[in-house]
């Protein structure tokens, strides 16, 4: 078969698990081919010699296996990151995070920041990228995660731009002087039922408690503990009228609440009065 007859004869086969099918055949054969779209395009009539190893990925997709676990890769920001089946799937709508944190680091000199559970590394990496002249502490409690994170810092050659820190939140963290914390924190209920594609994610990066803000209400007291002037973090849509109030009794200098792409509450930007 060419790999044109190898894209309509299984995308039948990933239906039921991704709104396209063929597009998700076709990643799996450049994954085996180490080829890009263009080459898959200009030889869609080339012979297919690899069915038994595609296969058994076809068969491990349309199980709600995540697609960047197989492949190893997930694309943010316009950049190519490394997966790991033990490290959280960098999400679309973290880019806003991304591009939240951007706009008030450009108008800090030398700014220091700490992101707190760094996962795959994609913000610290992105705004080591996008802020030249930052410095990035990144922590998290798992260690694939910074492994993970240490590999797509050095891929993408801002390593001398991040320190990554073993920690559960501060506690292991020597310097607390910085203007910003950032983070994407577990933030789902313990009992919330996930969607079969997300149940392959590690839970410890998804739930964040019994509630679900348990996590991001430590990080709030800790910035505000710490004099961190700006704190910039992920939530859950329905998260925004209690972290409301906790932010507000802090009587911040500035608070907004920002939507992700569907228009579901999703994060928060705060200013703290500190004087800092």
């Amino acid at each position: 078969m060419t790999i044109k007859q190898t894209v309509k004869k299984y995308s039948s086969e990933l239906k039921e698990v991704t709104h396209i099918p063929s597009k998700e055949i076709e990643i799996l054969i450049m994954y085996l081919l180490d080829k890009n779209i263009i080459w898959l395009h200009l030889n869609y009539d080339k012979e297919f010699e690899k069915k038994n190893e595609l296969l058994p990925l076809i068969k491990k997709r349309a199980a709600y296996y995540p697609m960047e676990y197989i492949i190893g890769q997930a694309s943010f920001y316009g950049e190519q990151f490394y997966t790991h089946s033990n490290v959280l799937i960098p999400r679309p709508e973290t880019e806003i995070l991304v591009d939240k944190a951007k706009e008030a680091l450009e108008n800090i000199k030398n700014p220091n920041i700490v992101e707190i559970g760094t996962g795959s590394g994609i913000i610290s990496i992105m705004l080591a990228l996008l802020i030249e002249d930052i410095q990035i502490t990144a922590v998290d409690i798992n260690n694939d995660a910074l492994e993970l994170a240490r590999k797509n810092a050095k891929k993408l050659k801002v390593e001398d731009k991040i320190t990554f820190v073993k920690s559960n939140l501060f506690s292991n963290l020597k310097e607390t002087c910085f203007d910003m914390c950032v983070s994407n924190p577990p933030y789902i209920a313990n009992n919330y039922k996930l969607p079969e594609n997300v149940k392959f994610e590690p839970s410890n990066a998804l739930f964040g408690g019994e509630i679900g803000d348990e996590l991001l209400v430590d990080i709030i007291d800790l910035s505000v503990k710490h004099n961190i002037r700006f704190l910039y973090c992920e939530m859950g849509y329905d998260q925004k009228e209690p972290l409301s109030k906790i932010l507000k009794s802090c009587n911040p200098l500035s608070l907004d609440f920002y939507k992700d792409y569907s228009q579901f509450d999703r994060g928060f930007c705060v200013e703290f009065n500190n004087n800092k």
